[in-house]
């Protein structure tokens, strides 16, 4: 039988963040997979953007309370993805962020879930800056504009 504490190849929990981006551990769990007991595509999605606001948080940008000082929320405006392997129950996954472009209103983010040194999906997300209220674009707020301009 199988000890059931965590296993000494479990990274730290505290994600690794640095000059070349973000990148922190994701479990899978039971609900994050199909019947066939892989990870249902669209759950990419939602680890990646767990990552997406862990990282902003990492840089010092909390989203409600951005919301609440500027009324400035962000919105998904387009994904590209590829699928080049499955996860499955119990992996544990390292998800990814690195910005590649930013304006004045939007930024391209690359993204990836690897399992070790396994990419098993990768992508791009362009993220818009939108008024809360209307939803229409408008710039970023110069603190989070101040916080991607940090290494």
């Amino acid at each position: 039988m199988r000890p059931l504490s965590p296993t000494p190849q479990d990274p730290v929990s505290t994600p690794l963040t640095g000059a070349a981006g973000y990148a922190m551990p994701v479990r899978v769990y039971w609900e994050d997979t199909d019947a066939g007991g892989v990870v249902f595509y669209a759950n990419y999605l939602k680890f990646f953007e767990r990552a997406r606001t862990e990282w902003l948080r990492a840089l010092g940008v909390e989203q409600q309370v951005l919301r609440d000082a500027t009324g400035a929320i962000f919105v998904v405006a387009d994904v590209t993805l590829r699928y080049l392997a499955a996860a499955r129950l119990d992996d544990l996954l390292t998800v990814s962020v690195r910005m590649v472009e930013r304006g004045q209103a939007s930024m391209l983010l690359e993204q990836q879930a690897l399992r070790g040194d396994t990419v098993l999906v990768s992508g791009q997300v362009r993220v818009g800056c939108v008024h809360a209220d209307t939803l229409k674009p408008r710039r970023m707020p110069a603190q989070v504009l101040s916080a991607l301009e940090r290494p």
